[in-house]
């Protein structure tokens, strides 16, 4: 059952993407020339044109995300922490594996985060989870993001015996259903969760469902701004934010109906 829900995941998230359905506009267009509909044509090229612009000017995907971001206050105080749980998703895999060392992606602050938050408190430890999400590798056996992260915290000089990684997570629910089976947590220990900022809601609520006692949000990885900053010609970050704050919202909404 999760191997399914992961893969219907994948598939609902290619399907749910902008770029998805400028595509699927692009692919109107040419029907529509090709069939001579005239009055389809010019609608859907002065409808898709329209909405490339608007979405190049106008920063939607800060709009549509902040909110999601605002969730959990920036900066938390801590006092006590026992562990620091660091969810993958910020490496690149693929050009980790092809270079021969660790290379981070968008959401790397996670690892950084987590490194400082280690040193900080140099008695709590510090546990990594993430295997792959990558739909192919369902059936392709390759390095997965713990081997990344092990590495990378070993680099940046974190004891060995406090480092903790589960390597067989391909989503969040998984993430805080397998890394609660390593860690063992008791009831009184503190634990801070490191994800992206967009992210945060929707893993505290399955490493919550999971069983953990006490977890303590610590967001970072934050892609939106003030809304004066968004203004300009970006049309590549503005859908790409506007993807990520559909894709999160529609995840939020799966994980409350199965109760992840």
């Amino acid at each position: 059952m999760d191997t399914l829900f992961f893969i219907a995941a994948k598939l609902l998230g290619a399907l749910i993407r902008v770029d998805t359905w400028f595509v699927l506009g692009l692919a109107l267009i040419v029907w529509s020339a090709l069939a001579g509909k005239r009055r389809t044509l010019r609608i859907s090229s002065v409808g898709l044109l329209m909405i490339a612009i608007i979405l190049a000017i106008v920063p939607v995907g800060h709009l549509a995300l902040q909110p999601i971001e605002r969730t959990f206050v920036a900066n938390p105080p801590l006092e006590r922490v026992d562990g620091i749980i660091v969810l993958g998703g910020g490496e690149d895999a693929s050009a980790s594996a092809y270079w021969g060392q660790v290379q981070l992606a968008e959401g790397g602050d996670r690892y950084t985060a987590g490194v400082a938050l280690a040193r900080r408190f140099p008695d709590a430890k510090l546990l990594f989870a993430g295997g792959s999400g990558a739909l192919r590798d369902v059936v392709l056996q390759r390095a997965t993001e713990a081997e990344y992260a092990e590495q990378l915290f070993l680099d940046l000089g974190v004891n060995p015996d406090r480092i903790l990684t589960e390597s067989r997570s391909r989503n969040t629910a998984e993430n805080a259903r397998l890394s609660f089976e390593i860690a063992q947590p008791s009831a009184d220990e503190v634990w801070v969760l490191v994800t992206s900022a967009f992210h945060m809601p929707r893993a505290v609520r399955s490493f919550e469902t999971a069983g953990w006692p006490k977890i303590l949000a610590y967001p970072v990885d934050y892609r939106t701004s003030s809304f004066a900053d968004g203004l300009g010609w970006n049309l590549a970050p503005n859908v790409w934010l506007l993807n990520t704050a559909i894709r999160e919202r529609v995840g939020q909404l799966a994980y409350y109906l199965t109760a992840r």
